[in-house]
């Protein structure tokens, strides 16, 4: 990735004033991870944010699944400082939609809070098991995994595909299919610990996202007790949709961070480089290019700082919708444009080329851009009504 790892600066969404307590919540989250060897895989960065404590307090009030968006923004940060993107794609799936999902159903007793307990102390890692083999993408209610609902016991069976953390989990949270037909009733959450039998799992063949852990997992005749059954049946494609946006948010700040980490560094490399003895940043075209970059990343910001606390408190699809149709609308041309103006340095191992290629996922993890854009527009008299407000 880029050299350059200076975080970038805070996202205090929905804020006027400065959070004091986002900023102490992001300086705990950048000292946790500042004793970490530079390519920590996965477990290790999950385990020291757990152990630090600001995986719990990332959630307002506790255990509730809802994160606080200037801490969720200054997490991502803090993370993506590092400079390794499938760890941070790692991370933000996890505090973004597993762990949301999970809070929101677990009971006051039993394997799931258990498992909650640990993935929040850094002592496991979670993996959000939706896309499905049977399936486009994008089709969640085309997924044929399934699960059969017995009195004592559960079996799951099917496959996913592309799932995040998939090498590195101790657990899935598996969308599965526990009767026919597309209706959203038919779909339920069951937590599925890696090591028990049936589950197999293999890396995915890509050179890119590399350190998320990314793979397919089969599900074959696995029996499990039925209090790993999350929430009740039928519920499961509800829940989703109801914390999709808190993912989407998270994208979108993530966005931000990445872009904002990229200029950085390119700013660095147009002050060294020189052409004719000046240096490339005092060219005006290329000081013009940049700007147009600066503007879009500032546009991202403003458009987290005001839709944040929407998402994640009200479920605000319509929002949610906004943030991730702009983050992947920011983040091609902004990274595209840093490629161009690095020169060949882009394409050094890890350079920004790679970081652009891995920056993709903003127009596809969650929902491929047309199809989110379709959502904006489903939404545009409510948007043209805020607009004119």
């Amino acid at each position: 990735m880029p050299e350059t790892r200076a975080a970038p600066p805070p996202v205090a969404a929905d804020h006027t004033a400065t959070d004091h307590s986002a900023t102490d919540h992001r300086e705990r989250t950048a000292v946790a991870l500042a004793g970490l060897p530079a390519h920590a895989p996965v477990p290790g960065v999950w385990a020291a944010l757990g152990a630090a404590g600001v995986l719990r307090d990332l959630y307002v009030p506790a255990m509730s699944g809802t994160p606080d968006p200037g801490r969720l923004a200054g997490l991502l940060g803090a993370v993506d400082a590092r400079g390794e993107n499938g760890v941070t794609l790692s991370v933000l799936v996890q505090v973004a939609s597993a762990l949301p999902v999970l809070a929101a159903s677990a009971p006051p007793s039993g394997p799931v809070r258990d498992v909650l307990a640990q993935v929040l102390d850094g002592a496991a890692t979670l993996a959000l098991a939706a896309t499905d083999a049977a399936a486009a993408g994008s089709d969640l209610a085309g997924l044929g995994t399934e699960v059969t609902l017995g009195p004592d016991e559960v079996v799951v069976d099917g496959g996913k595909r592309w799932i995040t953390t998939a090498c590195a989990a101790d657990h899935f949270l598996v969308l599965a299919r526990h009767k026919a037909g597309r209706h959203f009733s038919s779909f339920t959450w069951v937590l599925v610990p890696a090591d028990v039998p049936g589950v197999d799992v293999q890396a995915a063949d890509s050179h890119l996202l590399t350190g998320g852990g990314v793979g397919h997992v089969r599900f074959t005749g696995v029996r499990l007790p039925a209090a790993h059954v999350v929430g009740r049946p039928g519920r499961g494609m509800l829940s989703f949709a109801q914390h999709m946006g808190t993912e989407r948010l998270a994208g979108a700040l993530w966005a931000v961070a990445l872009t904002t980490r990229v200029l950085s560094d390119t700013k660095v490399r147009l002050a060294l480089r020189e052409v004719d003895g000046r240096p490339l940043w005092q060219d005006a075209s290329v000081r013009r290019r940049f700007a147009d970059c600066l503007v879009q990343v500032r546009q991202l910001r403003a458009l987290c700082d005001s839709l944040g606390t929407r998402v994640v408190r009200h479920h605000d699809l319509s929002a949610a919708a906004l943030l991730k149709s702009a983050a992947a609308l920011a983040a091609e041309p902004v990274l595209a444009t840093c490629a161009q103006l690095q020169g060949a340095d882009g394409f050094r191992r890890g350079g920004v080329q790679q970081t652009r290629s891995e920056a993709a996922v903003f127009g596809i993890g969650g929902g491929v851009t047309e199809l989110v854009l379709g959502a904006v527009a489903d939404h545009a008299d409510k948007v043209l009504k805020e607009l004119r407000s």
